[in-house]
């Protein structure tokens, strides 16, 4: 866990040793200042997380892509970026990753859907935000067959196709697709598509749910884990240059993988140790008060 910032502290780590898989959530230039919750209702008193205003877009992509370029540089040639952003910043964003990694690089995108209800009485309500996903090499890891990136079969395609049992038990179907044949397990599920919605929010940060750290814009565990095991090995780095609450670090540690976090934040860098001291029970994960560097 390093206290700094990413453009001058990643370079350094890279000399070392490369990442497989990079997260990077940034502020997401909504305007003013983000303090962490203590309690219902309460927050630190005297210290606030993080800055999360700059006056233009342009602004915000002067600091956001040199940092882009020094996680590129960090990344193994089967590495992976995956940046977290919403609509305030992610169309741009998206233009800015291209100049750095080679719009060829774009690996894909993930709509991710907190499950917070819509607001906005004007217009809709935006209530999903996107994280792009860009490789280095042309092999990124991607562990497609992992149970984390499957999902059920539709009850109606279950009842009508998973009508075969095979020797062990198991429902399965067939399909013949030029020529070849392809077998499909019912017990194994579908592979999972670019939107994902079972991965609920911290629902603003209220204590209601155990793995809560009261750090603005926590990420549930649920969505990193998923991340870690899609692009990462057991023997991958993984590497979050803008921490916050640490969670990709916990989701790291839990899934076995070495992992390096960065933050300027020593609020962030408070929480984030905090957490990994306390091991991987979310429901042990201190609040910011209660959390020494």
């Amino acid at each position: 866990m390093h206290h700094g910032d990413c453009l001058e502290v990643v370079p350094e780590l890279a000399r070392l040793e490369k990442f497989d898989l990079a997260y990077a959530d940034p502020p997401f230039n909504a305007g003013g200042k983000r303090a962490a919750r203590v309690g219902k209702g309460q927050r630190v008193h005297g210290e606030h997380a993080y800055d999360d205003a700059w006056s233009t877009i342009d602004d915000f992509l002067r600091m956001l892509e040199p940092r882009l370029a020094v996680v590129r540089d960090a990344l193994s040639e089967r590495g992976t970026l995956w940046l977290h952003l919403d609509h305030r910043t992610v169309h741009d964003a998206k233009v800015a990753a291209d100049r750095v990694f080679g719009r060829a690089a774009f690996f894909g995108e993930v709509i991710w859907a907190p499950g917070n209800g819509g607001k906005r009485r004007s217009g809709p309500s935006v209530t999903h935000q996107t994280i792009l996903i860009y490789a280095r090499g042309k092999q990124p890891i991607w562990n497609g067959d992992d149970p984390a990136l499957r999902e059920s079969f539709a009850a109606t395609s279950l009842r009508m196709h998973f009508r075969n049992v095979d020797a062990e038990g198991r429902s399965y179907r067939e399909r013949e697709i030029s020529g070849k044949t392809y077998r499909y397990y019912a017990d194994q599920g579908r592979r999972l598509g670019s939107i994902w919605n079972d991965c609920p929010a911290m629902r603003a940060n209220t204590p209601l749910i155990a793995e809560t750290t009261g750090y603005p814009t926590q990420k549930p565990l649920a969505l990193l884990e998923r991340i870690v095991k899609a692009s990462s090995l057991p023997e991958s780095r993984v590497l979050d240059p803008m921490c916050g609450s640490g969670t990709t670090l916990v989701a790291a540690q839990k899934l076995g993988r070495r992992y390096v976090g960065v933050d300027q934040s020593p609020l962030a860098v408070r929480i984030s140790r905090g957490r990994l001291e306390a091991g991987v029970s979310p429901g042990r994960a201190p609040r910011p008060g209660a959390v020494r560097s």
